[in-house]
């Protein structure tokens, strides 16, 4: 049922990027994308709770939230036409200072683009068996192969598990990157950039999100397998040290890949700007009921 939901709000949000903008209707079936999107992300937190995975919990709720937002403003952009961000920043690009041309940005429309890229390279991972065990089964193994090869006695206990010391560390999707992966490609592809600073966003960021993520994998296998923490070593590990790690890791990759493509910062402030327009917009209709 749940896989139904997510393709459903996958697909209309692909149906709304591709709908020409001066058609008003892709605000509405992008709306309706973004609605269902969020009964997706909502069901999440349910799975992150059993696992005692509280970060995730958390994340995915905020997340559910915003998509309801997102919904709620593609709706009132469809009765009242969007609201288009003007862009005047002025930016340093590596050793030339540039002025990023004035252009009219339809912030949620570009949202829409993003994220539907995004679902194309992270969704299939997810539903699809072949690439699943693909995806799993090679970070396994390198992270097996790495191991090995500084002698640290692991070895696969299964096709997508490592075993340490008599303790075994179960490799799953999120263990893979690919949300993270699929977020950044979806965000390049969707910047309006020339060919190479698009490559040189894409090697600065997709690559290294894989190396680091094998390297946080080794670390939680190792922590675990030699009980660095004691009996708490692997909730320690991978659900605090990893996660800190993981987040510092992609606020820096992004403040790299916002250097290369600054258009990028257009979509980000212009999308700060609406969200916080709704907002206080919502609260002060609530406070007045």
């Amino acid at each position: 049922m749940i896989e139904s939901v997510l393709w459903l709000a996958v697909g209309l949000m692909i149906a709304s990027s591709v709908i020409p903008r001066t058609l008003r209707v892709h605000k509405l079936i992008g709306g309706i994308g973004w609605g269902v999107f969020s009964i997706h992300w909502g069901y999440q937190p349910l799975h992150y709770v059993e696992i005692l995975d509280y970060a995730n919990a958390v994340l995915t709720f905020v997340f559910a939230l915003f998509c309801l937002l997102v919904a709620y403003i593609m709706f009132r952009e469809y009765r009242e036409g969007p609201r288009i961000i003007k862009n005047n920043r002025e930016m340093i690009h590596s050793e030339v200072s540039t002025q990023i041309e004035k252009d009219s940005l339809d912030i949620t429309s570009m949202l829409t683009s993003a994220s539907s890229l995004g679902a194309l390279v992270y969704f299939p991972f997810a539903n699809f068996s072949s690439l699943n065990t693909w995806i799993i089964g090679n970070v396994t193994s390198q992270v097996v192969w790495v191991l090995q090869y500084f002698e640290i006695p692991a070895y696969l206990k299964a096709w997508n598990m490592i075993s340490l010391n008599g303790y075994t560390v179960e490799i799953i999707l999120a263990c893979t990157a690919i949300e993270s992966i699929a977020l950044f490609m979806g965000l390049i592809a969707a910047a309006r950039a020339p060919l190479n600073r698009l490559i040189m966003a894409f090697i600065v960021s997709v690559p290294v999100i894989y190396v680091l993520n094998l390297i946080r994998d080794i670390f939680v296998v190792v922590a675990y397998g030699e009980q660095w923490f004691g009996a708490d070593s692997f909730i320690i590990a991978h659900n605090y040290i990893a996660k800190a790690g993981s987040g510092i890791a992609l606020f820096i990759i992004s403040y790299a890949v916002l250097k290369i493509l600054p258009e990028l910062l257009g979509m980000i402030d212009g999308l700060w700007a609406i969200l916080s327009e709704e907002l206080k917009y919502l609260l002060h209709r609530f406070a007045r009921d």
